[in-house]
């Protein structure tokens, strides 16, 4: 085997130019593979992500607890405002399965000032991972860092409406300063993609806002599920975890409350114990229940799970038909490339089986079998296929990280991938490769000679 393929590397390099473009058919026809593979993995996955998160897979944690009618409704009430909700709820929070996302919310409306320019606006002091939950972009800069946040950097962050009305449209306010309550802020980013309010407002740091307000505690913590359908189930584990980071079932907390004189759905009960100093809410709650009294909203909560649970089916359903789609596209383009390729292959052995005819008459004259010259032409026609393979590889890597970088498209390369490029490669060597050998093989020797 390895005479037989030192004389099929000889005969290809006779002919080195042609030897060249029978192998670019199948570089380009492998490098194809490579890059849409990484490409459509890359995809796959960015759909995998935006789907399981679209929709309801937000939940918000707000400090206080207060229900109108509650005590009607069996709703547990407590405290309208409360000052228990720490940075380290938020962190544990974060450490739960399931949690994608969180982030602490400190809340200010304020005025916000730029030279003579001056706006009363929504200031909200946040986490890095902030944007995240709501998948916005920055138009301009980039969004400030977990380092910012826990050394209080003194920088901002406007949403496209807050810089148009500080700064006017379409100016690029990164690096020039505003101010809020006498604290100077250096705007790092614009971001773009959520509703007017939200664009409406500038964000900071949390630990700048805490720290321009006076205060140690948050407003409230909002969290995004890894998947729109647990986000109910979130929300139920959500509870019992504050509850025991508060010591609300504890007996000092009951006699705490009592001592305080609290009366009516503030004040402890038999039934519910110490009230939440919290409120959990999931993002298709709050939207279902808006505007709704008491009583129907407690209906319609209690049947959230069985929402959820038709959300998380179409989702998935949505994403198996999306895959299966991908995959299709993928295997029709990986086709037609390494078809192409392939025939080129199948096109040059021919041509070589014609130049070579007396070389084959001489061989079977000299004692060669049917199935030596066979072999020799396989191996040179899965030589010329492993070669283009191997080039196609590299040329697949590149291509996958230029159109990454200059497209900002994910692209993910696996070995699986490769090795089944290469394999692949060397396949559609064998089959286009093998009619002109099976013809070499079945020549005449008396007629082979004769052949000029």
């Amino acid at each position: 085997m390895p005479h037989t393929l030192r004389i099929a590397l000889r005969a290809l390099g006779r002919h080195k130019l042609r030897t060249a473009l029978t192998t670019l058919g199948m570089t380009i026809g492998v490098a194809a593979v490579i890059t849409m593979v990484a490409l459509g993995t890359g995809a796959q996955e960015t759909v995998a992500d935006d789907v399981r998160s679209a929709g309801t897979n937000l939940v918000r944690v707000d400090a206080g607890n207060f229900t109108r009618g509650g005590e009607e409704s069996k709703i547990a009430t407590g405290l309208g405002s409360a000052s228990t909700l720490t940075p380290d709820d938020t962190a544990a929070i974060a450490a739960m399965p399931g949690v994608k996302y969180a982030s602490s919310v400190v809340k200010l409306r304020g005025w916000v000032v730029n030279g003579t320019a001056r706006e009363y606006l929504q200031v909200l002091g946040t986490d890095a991972a902030y944007p995240q939950l709501y998948g916005w972009r920055a138009a301009r800069g980039k969004f400030f860092s977990a380092p910012d946040v826990s050394g209080a950097g003194a920088v901002a962050v406007l949403g496209t409406g807050a810089r148009d009305k500080l700064f006017g449209a379409d100016v690029n306010p990164v690096g020039r300063e505003v101010s809020v309550r006498d604290t100077t802020l250096r705007v790092v980013a614009v971001v773009s993609g959520g509703d007017d309010d939200q664009m409406d407002a500038v964000y900071v740091p949390c630990t700048v806002l805490q720290r321009v307000i006076g205060i140690q505690h948050l407003h409230s913590v909002v969290v995004a599920a890894a998947q729109a359908g647990d986000a109910t189930r979130l929300a139920g584990e959500i509870k019992p975890l504050l509850r025991a980071r508060h010591h609300l079932d504890s007996d000092a907390a009951m006699t705490r409350l009592r001592q305080g004189g609290l009366l009516g759905n503030q004040a402890p009960s038999s039934t519910f114990g110490v009230p939440d100093d919290f409120t959990v809410k999931t993002q298709a709650a709050e939207a279902l229940t808006k505007g709704l009294y008491t009583s129907v909203a407690a209906f319609v909560l209690a049947n959230m799970p069985k929402v959820d649970q038709v959300n998380l089916e179409e989702m998935s359903g949505t994403l198996q038909r999306a895959g299966t789609t991908m995959t299709a596209l993928l295997a029709a383009i990986a086709t037609i490339s390494l078809v192409v390729g392939g025939i080129g292959i199948m096109n040059v052995m021919l041509v070589s089986v014609s130049e070579r005819t007396r070389e084959i008459g001489l061989r079977r004259a000299v004692g060669a079998r049917r199935r030596d010259v066979l072999l020799q032409f396989l191996v040179e026609a899965v030589a010329l296929s492993c070669c283009g393979g191997v080039v196609g590889i590299v040329l697949g890597f590149a291509a996958a990280a230029v159109v990454t970088r200059v497209l900002e498209w994910p692209a993910a390369v696996s070995p699986l991938s490769v090795a089944l490029a290469f394999g692949i490669a060397a396949a559609v060597g064998v089959f286009f490769g093998f009619y002109p050998a099976r013809r070499a093989s079945r020549l005449d020797p008396i007629d082979a000679l004769r052949s000029e």
